[in-house]
């Protein structure tokens, strides 16, 4: 399989300036409430009605309801990126499982580590997020190149 690249999708502004919203954003909940922009965190405090406060569950709402929203603000300005899903909807949801799982046994998503924990030079993040990358890298291999499933 020869690698393509698209350069008619190749959007250095867009990307630019989606890194600066969510460092932006990053940085504004870390100095205003002193918590990191991991999803998964945000969401399990948000559903773990013994451990947070009230007060917390507002802003974990409002940080989810904007991620979700998101995607309908960009589309007043300008068309959604064409998406091509070709996995079973089992597929998806045994995807989705694993990721949970991984999320819990790494003590965080990849945003969390990778976009926060890096910019806090944290040890733990790096390692983490070297351990996503790989992984990604040997799979995408595996799949793509010795069981030719792409």
């Amino acid at each position: 399989m020869l690698l393509t690249i698209h350069w008619q999708n190749f959007t250095p502004g867009a990307s630019l300036i989606g890194g600066m919203l969510i460092g932006l954003a990053s940085a504004l909940l870390v100095v205003f409430r002193g918590k990191i922009a991991g999803i998964s965190g945000i969401l399990g405090g948000l559903i773990d009605m013994d451990s947070i406060a009230n007060s917390h569950r507002l802003w974990r709402g409002l940080f989810l309801i904007g991620l979700v929203s998101s995607s309908f603000v960009y589309q007043l300005f300008a068309p959604l990126p064409e998406s091509n899903i070709s996995a079973s909807f089992g597929t998806l949801i045994l995807a989705g499982l694993l990721v949970g799982f991984g999320t819990r046994m790494g003590a965080g998503c990849t945003s969390g580590h990778g976009i926060c924990g890096l910019s806090r030079l944290s040890l733990r993040s790096l390692i983490a997020t070297i351990s996503f990358m790989f992984s990604g890298f040997v799979v995408c291999y595996l799949f793509l190149h010795v069981l030719r499933m792409g």
